[in-house]
């Protein structure tokens, strides 16, 4: 008996079980949806009444290959998809056509320099070690668009690393930028789902100017910290011009509704360095 192995499963695979009812004799019956095996049944599983199986498995889905590619925290980067890179900045000065858009064109050029920051940004924390489980950290992370978002995987694929893409599906046509690893680029239906995931495993985020939905995420993490619902990290608004111009924060404080307090869960930064050095002291201010 001590020679014989026993068999780890005994039932199929669910992916032999699925080419099996593929190759199914054709009768009216096999040929009816209702037949379907559930999991390939894609009518079934869009209906309203599957919406909680479905936020399962879009969580599910990007969790367990982030397990297995080891990654266990993540260096988030925020920011707009309409800040372009530097060399292409003037493009859009030379578009305008009226004073409004010329205005626009101007400001946006002076904020294409923070395409180069979360460039180098990503670049640094592309490098941290391994740690001796074999684990990585800080692995840099963006919505996986265009512009700020590109700059940051672009940053760590020019290190020769890899970097993760959140991708939203919307109803203009978007796709990854070029420079996600596409084992590592996810697509999601639900925002919140994909919010869920920037932040699971942040360890650091870092956020550049932007509108709604840089708004939208980074004041839900504030949020978040402010509350106690999660530990505090570091958090890097970058562009203090910017960011004091667009949103108040000492009125908030003076109108009683944040408390001055609050304003110490972010700093300000203008550089890749000085964003990291905040970052690294964070964490070793806590080893102690």
């Amino acid at each position: 008996m001590t020679d014989q192995k026993v068999p780890s499963r005994v039932f199929a695979r669910a992916s032999q079980d699925a080419e099996t009812a593929r190759t199914a004799v054709s009768t009216p019956q096999t040929e009816h949806p209702a037949y379907r095996l559930a999991f390939q049944d894609m009518e079934f599983l869009l209906r309203e009444d599957l919406r909680p199986v479905r936020f399962q498995l879009e969580l599910l889905k990007p969790s367990l290959l982030m397990d297995e590619a080891k990654i266990a925290s993540l260096f988030v980067i925020y920011g707009s998809a309409r800040i372009p890179e530097p060399a292409k900045a003037q493009a859009l000065l030379d578009l305008a056509t009226d004073d409004q858009s010329r205005r626009i064109a101007e400001r946006l050029i002076e904020k294409s320099k923070y395409y180069d920051v979360a460039r180098e940004l990503a670049a640094l924390a592309s490098c941290y070690p391994l740690d001796e489980n074999g684990d990585r950290h800080f692995v840099v992370t963006s919505g996986g668009g265009p512009s700020i978002m590109e700059a940051a995987n672009r940053g760590a694929a020019e290190k020769g690393c890899e970097s993760v893409g959140l991708n939203i599906v919307l109803p203009h046509e978007q796709a990854p930028n070029a420079y996600v690893t596409p084992s590592l680029s996810f697509q999601f239906h639900y925002f919140a789902l994909r919010k869920m995931h920037f932040l699971l495993r942040a360890r650091a985020v870092a956020v550049f100017p932007g509108g709604f939905g840089t708004f939208d995420e980074s004041f839900e993490l504030l949020t978040l910290i402010q509350t106690g619902k999660i530990a505090p990290i570091p958090v890097l608004f970058y562009g203090k011009d910017f960011w004091t111009r667009v949103v108040n924060f000492e009125a908030l404080v003076e109108e009683g509704v944040i408390s001055p307090r609050d304003l110490k869960l972010f700093h300000f930064c203008e550089t890749a360095e000085e964003g990291w050095e905040i970052v690294q002291k964070f964490w070793e201010d806590r080893k102690g």
